[in-house]
């Protein structure tokens, strides 16, 4: 089975935007974890606009899951991994002022910086995976790094299977049968949703896990948030 993590920054936005502490951040993980899903994410920003770098700290105490930490390894983002050391960091090359991510790395032109940045990781015993599109020249550089994982940038896919082209799919397919080949496990996210995870489950070969967060937390408003962790893990059977 494909394991589920639940990517909570949302709830972190909700609660921002009010002040206070509602919701609660810290209980909706162990919620979360509750209902059945494998993993908590987190991507803490330099602007803290979401997730706050207290909240790392904060859900450390209490994930009893698997504990994934994303964001761009500027020097503040290493520090607080190298302290916390979750079961994953996750590599992603966001612009300080992104609203979300929008591209994955280039493993040939950074392969030297991101093979410094993994080995320090590995050495504090963080698994690591590299945030790429489904390119097969990424995946081949990325396996040049030393890293344990990849999760593939699903946005065209989830954008392109809207609109009723499920053929997109077949890029993913291509870089997640070659990245096994090379060693690399294989994760994903972004747009995932309830309308195309079992889709792209079921045409991705070795997928470990996905990340999941700006939909499934938009389909809990109407369906509940424990019925749609449920349904997901279902659908990723």
């Amino acid at each position: 089975m494909t394991k589920l993590s639940v990517n909570i920054n949302k709830i972190a936005t909700l609660r921002n935007a009010r002040g206070g502490n509602m919701p609660n951040v810290v209980q909706v993980a162990k919620d979360v974890e509750q209902f059945g899903a494998q993993g908590i994410t987190i991507h803490p920003r330099p602007d803290e606009r979401h997730i706050r770098y207290q909240d790392a700290h904060d859900l450390k105490q209490v994930v009893t899951t698997e504990y994934n930490i994303e964001g761009n390894p500027i020097d503040r983002f290493l520090e607080l991994v190298l302290k916390l050391r979750p079961t994953q960091a996750t590599l992603v090359p966001d612009a300080v002022d992104a609203i979300t991510s929008n591209a994955g790395w280039d493993t040939v032109k950074h392969e030297h910086y991101l093979k410094e940045v993994i080995t320090e990781l590995k050495r504090s015993g963080i698994r690591t995976s590299i945030f790429v599109d489904p390119e097969e020249k990424m995946i081949e550089g990325a396996a040049k790094t030393g890293a344990d994982r990849i999760e593939l940038y699903t946005e065209n896919f989830a954008h392109q299977y809207g609109l009723g082209n499920s053929a997109a799919v077949k890029p993913y397919a291509v870089c997640a049968a070659l990245a096994n080949e090379l060693g690399l496990g294989v994760n994903a996210g972004h747009d995932l949703s309830l309308k195309n995870i079992a889709f792209f489950k079921q045409n991705v070969p070795h997928l470990l896990e996905v990340s999941i967060g700006h939909a499934l937390i938009c389909e809990a408003l109407y369906d509940g948030l424990e019925n749609v962790v449920k349904n997901y893990l279902e659908k990723l059977k």
